[in-house]
């Protein structure tokens, strides 16, 4: 049987180069969707699922994610005071529980894949998530965001997991594509991984798309894996290596998912999210439609 995951890595190392100068000083992961950070979107997703521990795989000029998920006395006592009390609930329900975060440093630029191998000692002999924070997600049909997803596929297939999604066919060497071996509806058993197919020579059209479950066997691959494209350690090596001895899911998201990593792809998350909620999108809607009417 299965174990249970109970650990989640979020590589937060990352530049933003994609969307400066807002990044020159600010972490990519700490701009906001609607009222919340990037970064917190993607742990809300996490809790949601039932994880307990936050692995935060950091770089230099990030300390501000740390703080970010510790307590903020100052601000934390002038709301008591004032009599806020619903924005200092809304701050202590989003605080992590006392030792449910860690924080480790890649102090190169090397890749996923080393980033994700960077928390080898912190994971432990144990299967875990990799969330990549810039894709945020909302639930589709089956009401559960996409990690959720991958868990429930882990807990009835064991192996390892990926989330995976429809794009045209013309767009699939941009991504890193899977064939499909064996489908069982939502899930299925993938036949081959490969990363930025030719044009015209791609398995599927189900790309690789930011959530991971993986067992701990992958971290003795990375550590001895050659650098990949652009000179960097892919994770998307390392699972095609561990595939040779473990079976991987694909795992259909059934909702939607944004890429805050590009300008066009955050401008769309704030709408999308701000239309999922009930305190914001009635307002939102009637300002979007005299937007569309002048277009």
């Amino acid at each position: 049987m299965s174990k249970r995951v109970r650990k989640a890595i979020f590589p937060v190392a990352g530049l933003g180069t994609r969307v400066l100068p807002a990044t020159k000083a600010i972490p990519k992961e700490m701009l906001t969707v609607v009222d919340r950070p990037v970064l917190q979107h993607a742990v809300d997703e996490a809790r949601e699922a039932g994880i307990e521990h936050f692995v935060f795989v950091t770089g230099r000029n990030k300390a501000v994610i740390e703080d970010h998920f510790d307590m903020s006395y100052e601000l934390e006592d002038t709301l008591q005071k004032r009599g806020k009390t619903k924005e200092y609930e809304a701050l202590m329900a989003d605080l992590p529980r006392a030792g449910a975060t860690s924080f480790t440093r890649q102090q190169a630029p090397l890749g996923l894949g080393h980033a994700v191998w960077c928390a080898r000692d912190i994971i432990g002999d144990e299967p875990f998530a990799v969330i990549l924070p810039d894709m945020i997600t909302l639930p589709g049909a089956r009401k559960s965001r996409c990690i959720a997803q991958c868990l429930e596929a882990y807990e009835q297939h064991g192996g390892n997991i990926i989330a995976v999604e429809e794009v045209p066919a013309d767009e699939t060497h941009l991504y890193g594509v899977v064939s499909v071996k064996q489908d069982f509806g939502n899930a299925f058993e993938i036949g081959a991984m490969v990363e930025k197919p030719a044009k015209g020579t791609a398995p599927s059209n189900l790309i690789i798309s930011g959530r991971y479950v993986l067992e701990p066997q992958i971290f003795s691959i990375l550590e001895s894996l050659e650098k990949g494209a652009g000179g960097e350690v892919q994770l998307t090596d390392g699972m095609k290596k561990l595939a040779e001895m473990q079976k991987f899911f694909g795992v259909r998201f059934d909702g939607r998912t944004c890429d805050t990593g590009s300008k066009l792809g955050f401008l769309l998350a704030n709408v999308h999210f701000a239309l999922a909620r009930d305190d914001i999108a009635p307002a939102f809607k009637a300002e979007l439609k005299k937007i569309a009417a002048g277009l």
